[in-house]
């Protein structure tokens, strides 16, 4: 398996160059030159499996043998998942009136983050040994990410980490799950904007070739391949707990921010697995003007939500979507993605567009209709929501009468980590000992304030550790 970017100017990158990859060169993203194809026969072979088990079918087709024999891969698997609270990783919660909750926060910070990057940190470990080389990791976070990428490279020999956070833009438990970290190779900025703002100096940083070199830059944000890729197989167990006999086609409505988590989903059906896919989001709809009218075009604002890690302007995911139904057609995508830079919007070609929705369609909740949502659901089941999950649950409470389809929502994160927000819905917030404890740690960051230049502050950090 080889990688090239999404605009064409990289081509034949091995999984390790992939992992190990931000931004490409010519700005884009790195994607599989081809998508395996799995039959239905093998489909109905893992329909009964674990969701670690199904990790081992998968992510080997994306992984030659001769960069991490399948013998090492297992085992870099089952350490990844080693740290896990529920013993099947994943969990679906069957609720009432057909609502199917797919449990993805059973990891360290308890957020679906943690099955891809357990496994990014893992794999980093093992190529970084065997090459004794050092690598610095840029990271933006709109809330979970940086969390969950800190807790799996967090006292790595080889590993630092630079995460930027938006200030006062996560929950406070979000934020305090970074700053608390005090390792030594932990390096966080707390920046006055939003995750958009801080996304545009790592850009600026990654698309120059001779710093990336010469400080061995990497991401394990959603650009990174090896996330997605991850993300892959916990779209196919959703559909095996839904749908053993692998007969039916299964909706997995997805909250949707930077578009990582649905790509994953997209990758999935290419490779055969019966699905579609909705993509939920909240007042920050960019994703549901693209899929509904091809107005792929920024606001005039990012309006702050209770589902704070969608609060995106810029899904930079989406390059991957029009690659993936444009046929590849790098030059397509290298024009659109170029236009969207320059003037903060384009549009999506309708025969693209007529493919993505095929499979993908789009729905917006309001934040009314989130805390609702959160309100219904702890009323109808004494069970909580997180406010990114509510967004996907809103939309199963519009459909449920109308439709009998199976269908199944993408439970992003436990409510645990949103206090403010269960509170705002009308419920008891429930914290746990371990985040309470946070509340009284000591923290550890600095700041990138509005009128500083924060390229140079990054880059100033990126160089002092480089020199260490």
């Amino acid at each position: 398996m080889r990688y090239s970017s999404t605009r064409g100017g990289v081509k034949g990158q091995t999984f390790e160059q992939a992992l190990f990859s931000g931004y490409c060169q010519d700005g884009g993203l790195l994607f599989p030159d081809t998508v395996p194809q799995i039959p239905l026969d093998t489909l109905k072979t893992w329909a009964d499996l674990s969701y670690v088990d199904l990790c081992k079918e998968i992510l080997p087709l994306f992984v030659d043998e001769t960069e991490i024999p399948t013998k090492d891969l297992h085992a870099l698997i089952d350490r990844a998942f080693s740290r896990f609270r529920h013993p099947d990783v994943v969990n679906l919660a069957r609720l009432k009136k057909g609502l199917n909750v797919l449990e993805l926060f059973h990891g360290t910070t308890l957020a679906f983050k943690d099955l891809a990057l357990s496994c990014v940190g893992q794999f980093l470990e093992y190529f970084l040994e065997k090459r004794k080389k050092h690598v610095t990791i840029v990271v933006g976070t709109s809330g979970d990410t940086g969390s969950a990428a800190i807790e799996a490279v967090r006292g790595l020999k080889w590993v630092d980490i630079v995460v930027l956070l938006p200030h006062g833009r996560c929950s406070k438990i979000q934020e305090l799950q970074m700053t608390t970290v005090l390792d030594e190779n932990i390096h966080v900025f707390a920046v006055d904007g939003t995750s958009d703002d801080l996304d545009f100096p790592i850009k600026q940083c990654f698309v120059d070739a001779e710093f990336v070199q010469k400080h061995h830059l990497m991401s394990i944000n959603s650009i990174n391949w090896a996330r997605v890729m991850v993300q892959t197989v916990h779209h196919f167990y959703a559909y095996f707990q839904m749908c053993r006999s692998c007969d039916q086609e299964v909706e997995i409505v997805v909250p949707t921010g930077a578009m990582g988590n649905i790509t994953a989903g997209c990758i999935a059906k290419m490779m055969g697995l019966p699905v579609k896919f909705v993509s939920s989001v909240n007042v920050n709809d960019i994703v549901d003007r693209a899929l509904k009218h091809g107005d792929f075009s920024m606001a005039d604002k990012v309006i702050p939500t209770s589902s704070n890690s969608m609060d995106i302007q810029v899904p930079y995911n989406f390059e991957r979507i029009l690659y993936l139904f444009s046929g590849q057609d790098s030059a397509l995508v290298a024009r659109l993605m170029r236009e969207f830079e320059a003037a903060g919007k384009t549009v999506v070609p309708k025969n693209v567009l007529d493919k993505i929705t095929a499979t993908m369609s789009s729905y917006s909740v309001t934040e009314a209709d989130t805390l609702l949502a959160m309100k219904t659901c702890w009323e109808e089941n004494q069970y909580l929501l997180c406010p990114h999950t509510a967004v996907a649950a809103f939309y199963h409470m519009t459909q449920e009468s109308s439709s009998s389809c199976l269908r199944v929502c993408v439970a992003t994160a436990a409510a645990d980590k949103f206090p403010e927000a269960v509170e705002k819905a009308g419920v008891p917030p429930q914290l746990t000992p371990e985040l309470q404890a946070l509340l009284s740690m000591p923290t550890k960051y600095e700041e990138m304030k509005q009128g500083q230049d924060w390229e140079a502050m990054l880059r100033t950090k990126i160089r002092s550790l480089n020199s260490k």
